[in-house]
């Protein structure tokens, strides 16, 4: 009973095989799909999915790649796409200085106008950080004086110290794949010690395929043999990291109903 709290079943690598790949997905185990936006042209076929199927729900959100490129999403479109009953999420959202696909600033402005967005509509905030942890924790930790808001760093590969930092201000950390590679000792570490109560887990798909799978195209499916590599690497059996990665999904991600 799996949950894969992130993944990109629109894009490029899935969509052509998607009813086969959420069928995979479901023979697997896994319940529950959260299917993630990234830019605004995306969000009616993302919403699509969610309306279709049962188990699979949405966001709305712009990627920090994409900020430049959308100047005038701001709080209010967020909010008003939100209030979709399917639209469980705000984002993917935040800061990437590794590539820097979009002016600094740009990005900054946009990751609060989708932290705005979360405190407005009581939704949780799905957060992208990469080589960014002092700027995205101080953003966030000046956000949250503003008004409480929950969220997720997603596909988490970042310090030790951005995990305490993250999980101090009450926010929950997403492994993906990436924890089953071999050179992702660092990140093992961190996994292993995690609240269980504020642990989630994902795919990130069509990327990010986790061991047997490196190498491959990613699907919803593959969470399953990440949820086992996380169980063993925490001493806990694949049926109690299942379950309690499910309630913290759903814990989370309120809208959702079984």
């Amino acid at each position: 009973m799996f949950t894969d709290s992130h993944c990109h079943l629109n894009y490029k690598g899935l969509v052509e095989d998607q009813p086969a790949v959420l069928a995979r997905a479901r023979a697997a185990g896994v319940t529950r799909m959260l299917n993630i936006s990234t830019r605004e042209r995306e969000w009616d076929d993302v919403l699509g999915v969610a309306e279709r199927e049962a188990d699979v729900w949405a966001s709305v959100g712009v990627h920090p790649h994409e900020a430049d490129a959308h100047p005038d999403i701001d709080t209010a479109k967020l909010v008003e796409r939100a209030a979709h009953p399917r639209v469980v999420g705000i984002g993917e959202t935040g800061l990437d200085y590794y590539y820097n696909h979009s002016d600094r600033n740009q990005q900054q402005k946009s990751f609060r106008a989708h932290i705005a967005a979360a405190r407005e509509t009581g939704l949780p905030l799905i957060v992208h950080a990469r080589d960014a942890e002092d700027d995205t924790v101080a953003i966030l930790g000046e956000e949250m004086g503003k008004g409480a808001y929950t969220g997720v760093i997603h596909c988490f590969t970042a310090s030790d110290a951005f995990a305490d930092r993250a999980l101090a201000l009450g926010l929950y950390i997403s492994i993906s794949g990436i924890v089953t590679f071999k050179n992702a000792k660092d990140l093992q570490a961190t996994a292993a010690r995690l609240p269980a109560n504020k642990l989630l887990i994902e795919t990130d798909s069509p990327f990010l395929a986790p061991v047997p799978h490196r190498g491959r195209r990613c699907e919803p499916a593959f969470v399953a043999d990440t949820g086992r590599f996380l169980a063993d690497l925490r001493g806990e059996s694949v049926e109690q990291l299942a379950a309690a990665t499910t309630r913290n999904f759903t814990d989370l991600f309120a809208k959702v109903v079984a």
